[in-house]
């Protein structure tokens, strides 16, 4: 029990020792799986404490990408949960077909697969030429994937399914080129997009949206932070823009209800109430 009373000050330390250094403020996430995170970060060094650790985060600028890369959770797939994108397809593509031009947030875009996936969607609805998509992380290493657009082709029979299941309208062969084990996003796809540096947690807003995308992001957030992203996302959205969450998170407040309203509950597709716009 005191060593685990210790190691609970530790990771305390070890936040605050990075949030004051580095600007980046993980201290409000979800506690139980914010602290396998920062005890694997700490096993992969060989120091036994994260005591012994704190140092070098404050002395070693170098080492700061590699915190972020362990502590930042870029687990995704293309068209993952097929029927939130057919959703989108059904229910908010229509509306923003209606706009000469308009703007995409994916925010926590971790390694691209999804907003590929969007970009995709887009050009088979005749709307990627009117669009610019913005995707934006905490994770440098992250982008520098996410912008090369190349992925394993390990996960090609899956990323295929998928795309079939959200309503795909071509071949998904169309979109990307196959070499040696990897397969590469196609050119004109990766060129609508702009990949970008952004902390959910003490940036600002990024610029004015149509709709923003960011699914399986929040339910690392407690519930403050998590009302703190939900303003900053209203404030980013355009009168009666779309938000679009992770199946596994909602709006539990009567507050962010008020922010919001439901445009498919399942699909977790919400739109900004014309009353606070």
């Amino acid at each position: 029990m005191e060593e685990s009373r210790i190691q609970d000050i530790e990771i305390h330390l070890f936040l605050d020792a990075l949030f004051r250094r580095y600007g980046y403020d993980f201290r409000h996430y979800a506690k139980a799986s914010l602290k396998r995170r920062v005890l694997a970060t700490l096993a992969a060094t060989p120091y036994s404490t994260l005591a012994e650790l704190i140092p070098r985060l404050l002395r070693d600028e170098d080492y700061l990408a590699e915190v972020i890369a362990q502590l930042s959770v870029p687990v995704t797939e293309m068209f993952r949960d097929p029927h939130v994108f057919k959703a989108l397809r059904e229910n908010v593509l229509p509306v923003l077909k209606t706009h000469p031009r308009f703007n995409v947030w994916q925010a926590g875009c971790a390694t691209g697969e999804e907003v590929y996936s969007l970009a995709i969607m887009l050009d088979e609805e005749g709307l990627l030429e009117r669009a610019q998509i913005y995707a934006t992380d905490i994770n440098e290493k992250a982008l520098h994937n996410a912008e090369d657009g190349i992925f394993s082709m390990q996960s090609l029979p899956e990323y295929q399914r998928n795309y079939q299941h959200a309503g795909g309208r071509a071949r998904f062969s169309d979109y990307y080129v196959a070499n040696a084990g990897f397969f590469r996003i196609h050119e004109r796809l990766r060129s609508r997009i702009v990949f970008a540096h952004h902390n959910l947690v003490s940036d600002g807003v990024f610029c004015e949206v149509q709709l923003i995308l960011c699914r399986n992001v929040l339910i690392y957030f407690d519930n403050e932070l998590q009302k703190h992203v939900l303003g900053l996302f209203h404030e980013s959205l355009a009168r009666s823009g779309f938000l679009c969450l992770g199946t596994r998170e909602s709006l539990r407040t009567v507050e962010a209800q008020s922010l919001f309203a439901p445009v498919d509950r399942v699909a977790m597709i919400y739109r900004k109430n014309g009353i606070h716009a």
